[in-house]
């Protein structure tokens, strides 16, 4: 299965928390590679979800798009092509964080607790804490995007580890190819999950890598996912 990109507009939406400027660097290296388009619309924390379907539904106007995104934004990016089957050419799902509902998924009670946090502690307290339990290059990443969407960001986290992402079932119906990235070793994303929505989809592939590989190159993760997607 050939997945031509060139010319066109891939719509890549950030996972919780998280911004366009960091989307924009695990992608835009891969896909300006094979020709095509990116688009980074920036997250709206207080309408999460509805800002990233409002993106893609505008970018579809002009013609038929590519979508995907990181954690939530993978979610969001898959239920739109599966509910949009003819104005989606294929899928970039970086890092997916859960299958169907969230209850008990690792990513998204980190969210809720991330959100209670900050509602509880402030913004510059949270960031404190998470820095005490991060690596510095993620970290140093949420910093700069946290600040950047205070203070609505725990309504983003809360709306984001209440979305119930696609099911089994709902993937094996997914019309168009699917480009997975997943990390080995990373307990917020489980590979398990990765593997389940690869198995799950008609056409899909699954790349890995580890957490040091991506702290050191977020590029690695649109490499992953773009790979994956070109050896279908």
């Amino acid at each position: 299965m050939v997945v031509p990109l060139r010319g066109v507009s891939v719509v890549l939406l950030p996972g919780t928390g998280s911004d366009d400027d960091y989307v924009y660097r695990a992608f835009c290296g891969a896909l300006h590679d094979v020709g095509a388009v990116v688009v980074t619309p920036v997250p709206q924390p207080s309408r999460l979800v509805e800002g990233y379907v409002r993106a893609m539904d505008d970018a579809a106007r002009q013609g038929p798009i590519a979508v995907g995104g990181i954690s939530i934004g993978a979610a969001v990016a898959a239920s739109w092509a599966l509910a949009n089957p003819t104005g989606a050419v294929a899928v970039l799902a970086g890092l997916p964080a859960w299958t169907g509902s969230p209850e008990n998924a690792t990513a998204a009670l980190a969210a809720h607790y991330s959100a209670s946090v900050l509602r509880r502690d402030g913004l510059a307290s949270a960031i404190s804490q998470m820095r005490d339990s991060s690596p510095p290059w993620l970290s140093a990443e949420l910093t700069r995007s946290w600040v950047g969407q205070w203070p609505d960001l725990p309504d983003a986290m809360d709306a984001a580890a209440r979305y119930v992402a696609p099911t089994g079932p709902e993937l094996e119906r997914l019309a168009v190819p699917m480009g997975i990235a997943a990390a080995t070793d990373d307990p917020i994303h489980p590979l398990e999950v990765a593997v389940e929505w690869a198995a799950a989809a008609p056409a899909a592939a699954l790349r890995t890598f580890t957490l040091d590989e991506l702290g050191a190159d977020p590029g690695i993760l649109g490499t992953a996912c773009v790979s994956a997607l070109m050896e279908l």
